[in-house]
Formats: C-alpha cells, sequence, structure tokens
C-alpha cells in the first residue's frame, strides 16, 4: 500500500490524551518519545546493483539468442530497476510518537513532519507534569497512512495495517 497523508487530531483535555480515537490517560503514561523510520539506502542499492548485474547477463544472453527484441526487452527491464530505485531512495523519514504505557510501547501517531512530533512530546510532557493544564489541540497535519510489516527472524509475520493514529491493526498476506 502507498503512504498516504491525513489530518489526526490530538487533544489533551481532563488528564487524558486522545489520538483520534484513541484515549491514553496521562497518569498511565511513563514515557513519551519519538521514533524515525528511514529507508536504509544501502540495502537499496545493492539490491539495484545485483538485480541490475542479472539483467545485464541475462540480457546479454539473450540479445546473442534472439537478437535486437531481448535488447529492447532488457533495456525496459533495466529502466524499471532505475524506477523501482528512484521511487525507495526517494521516500521521506517518518516519525512517530511513542507512548509506553503500562509496560506497553505504542506508536501513537506517525508524521512526515518532525516538528510537529517534536512539539507533540513537549506538549504531552507538560501536560503529564501539569494535569490541571487547560485543554489543548494539536492537529498533525502531515499525518502517514499505510502499512507497517514487522519482522523477526527469518520469516515474516504477515503485514499489518496502520491508519496513521493508534497502534497497528494485524493483516494477513
Amino acid at each position: 500500500m502507498a503512504v498516504s497523508n491525513s489530518t489526526v487530531q490530538v487533544r489533551v483535555q481532563e488528564g487524558v490524551l486522545w489520538v483520534d480515537g484513541e484515549a491514553y490517560p496521562l497518569h498511565n503514561i511513563s514515557h513519551v518519545g519519538q521514533r524515525v523510520l528511514e529507508v536504509d539506502k544501502g540495502a537499496a542499492w545493492r539490491r539495484f546493483i545485483g538485480r541490475a548485474f542479472l539483467c545485464l547477463v541475462i540480457g546479454g544472453i539473450a540479445v546473442a539468442i534472439f537478437g535486437n527484441v531481448a535488447g529492447v526487452i532488457a533495456v525496459a527491464v533495466f529502466g524499471l530497476l532505475v524506477w523501482q530505485l528512484v521511487k525507495v531512495i526517494s521516500r521521506p523519514p517518518v516519525y512517530g510518537l511513542v507512548l509506553n504505557t503500562s509496560g506497553i510501547q505504542r506508536e501513537a501517531v506517525w508524521s512526515l513532519d518532525r516538528a510537529e512530533i517534536e512539539n507533540l512530546v513537549f506538549e504531552i510532557t507538560k501536560a503529564i507534569g501539569r494535569p490541571n493544564a487547560p485543554p489543548v489541540t494539536i492537529n498533525i497535519k502531515e499525518a502517514v497512512m499505510g502499512d507497517q510489516i514487522k519482522q523477526y527472524g527469518a520469516g515474516s509475520i504477515g503485514r499489518a495495517e496502520h491508519s496513521g493514529s493508534g497502534d497497528i491493526r494485524g493483516g494477513g498476506r
């Protein structure tokens, strides 16, 4: 799934942090922080070089056997590999608000704008220190929605969908 943006409303009122429809009582929050997800550009380049080498070798053999038509196909495949590389390495970093509650770490909201998440961390920390403070509402305009894939070890555990707020929901592939 492609990453898409939307607005997520985060508000603190009456001792509760609300991230869209998710509620986090301030007295249950033990840690507020942020996480950054960035593309591993080195891995993307290594994958591209391996695939490009394979494309050139197979393309050269195919040209020798089948002629120019195979060469045109090899050039098209190489162009597709370049397009895929550019698409991967041009993805912006994604910043997440991380909340620890009752020993469980949750990614509450994700954004393309680092300043939005830093401001959110500051406001939530301030609200934890002053639970009777006036209500605060922050609109995260660069909230990110999309799939989040978590893999442990050699095998995949499947696909998980993320709505831009709250934790992930399991999904199968």
